[in-house]
């Protein structure tokens, strides 16, 4: 019975007519199936992963906090350069360049002859001294003749001065008594003044000589003043035409040769290119003053320059700059207005390298980190480490 009803029913529901009017019934989406294990396994991974930071967290506090303590022994900075002896090749006498003997960027060693001046004015300057010289020393003989010639006629005249004077007293006595005319007494006063004028006059011609001799007659010829003067002009004629030839202060590689051209004309302190070093390199870094605390000459350091990654030069402390980079500024900074600001300065550190040898070759200029083992760590910070101090005490 129960059957048959269900079975009417059912074919009500299928025969019954479409309202075109009547909305659809919306499907109601299946709920999806709860999963029993879900919000327990979601609890117990927070609550595991809270427990894992618990006991991680003083491991990084303490970590951080050795790290700290630990560290600061080494100082290191990207403001560092490398460095070379530089000199603008040029010379100290003027003239005309006449020919250039090495190219751009060409390696050359020291002594090696760079480039030349026209010789000709150096050696007519030469030839010249060396004439005064001989000059110089010509008059020196001809000084000392004459002194000995003077020397000579003082003897003479000074030989004649008894006759003439005994002559004189005899005519006196004869033409007192008109035994000899009166001209031939005045002739023998007057021998005897001639005598004694020679006498004088040699005297002062000796004298005059002596003087120019520096007072000295036995002083050797080259050490008289006169022979002095001519031989500076002869060693300085000799310098100007060496250095007319301009040559390498030290092994290094020359640049900008092309600013030079022959025919130019070159005068001090006019350079005419640039001698870079290939051999006294190093490196200028500027850490900050607060990372030299403990940093002092002697120290070791590491070397990596950006141009060859992955190769280590090992290093030396050589000097540490007595002032900051900004107090050589051309105009230095002034921290007496009342927007002063702190500024944290940088202190110029030299540091020698001491294995250039076998490896690739350094350029003045280029870029590297250099690392500073001061063998010191930092330590606690003042204030902990004054507390664990009064706890101890």
């Amino acid at each position: 019975m129960a059957e048959s009803t269900v079975q009417r029913h059912a074919v009500r529901a299928e025969t019954r007519p479409l309202d075109p009017l009547a909305k659809p019934e919306a499907q109601t989406p299946e709920a999806p199936a709860l999963d029993r294990h879900g919000p327990e396994t979601s609890g117990a991974a927070r609550q595991r992963w809270r427990v894992g930071l618990f006991l991680l967290a003083p491991i990084i506090v303490v970590a951080c906090g050795a790290w700290y303590v630990l560290g600061g022994q080494v100082v290191s900075t990207d403001n560092a350069y490398v460095q070379a002896e530089r000199v603008g090749v040029s010379t100290d006498v003027a003239g005309i360049v006449a020919a250039i003997e090495v190219s751009d960027n060409q390696v050359v060693s020291k002594g090696q002859v760079l480039f030349r001046l026209k010789p000709e004015p150096f050696e007519i300057a030469l030839a010249s001294a060396r004439a005064q010289l001989e000059s110089a020393r010509n008059q020196i003989l001809y000084l000392k003749a004459s002194y000995n010639q003077s020397l000579a006629e003082i003897a003479q005249a000074e030989a004649r001065l008894p006759y003439y004077q005994t002559n004189l007293q005899r005519l006196e006595k004869l033409v007192s008594v008109a035994a000899v005319s009166k001209t031939i007494y005045d002739d023998a006063r007057q021998d005897l003044d001639n005598t004694r004028q020679q006498v004088a006059v040699a005297k002062a011609l000796a004298a005059t000589a002596l003087a120019q001799l520096g007072g000295r007659l036995d002083r050797p010829l080259e050490q008289h003043p006169a022979y002095l003067q001519a031989q500076s002009a002869l060693n300085e004629a000799e310098r100007n035409l060496r250095n007319s030839v301009v040559t390498a202060a030290f092994d290094g590689v020359v640049t900008n040769v092309d600013s030079l051209q022959v025919g130019a004309y070159l005068q001090p302190p006019q350079s005419g290119f640039s001698l870079v070093s290939s051999e006294h390199l190093w490196v200028a870094t500027s850490p900050k003053e607060t990372e030299l605390t403990h940093a002092h000459p002697g120290q070791g350091a590491t070397i990596e320059v950006d141009t060859y990654p992955g190769v280590t030069w090992h290093g030396t402390v050589e000097s540490i700059s007595p002032a900051s980079s900004s107090s050589f500024s051309l105009l230095p900074a002034q921290n007496t207005t009342g927007n002063w600001v702190k500024v944290v300065q940088r202190i110029p550190v030299r540091i020698r390298i001491d294995d250039a040898a076998g490896k690739p070759a350094l350029r003045h200029g280029m870029s590297a980190v250099v690392e500073i083992d001061t063998g010191t760590a930092r330590g606690l910070p003042k204030p902990l480490a004054d507390l664990l101090a009064r706890h101890h005490e």
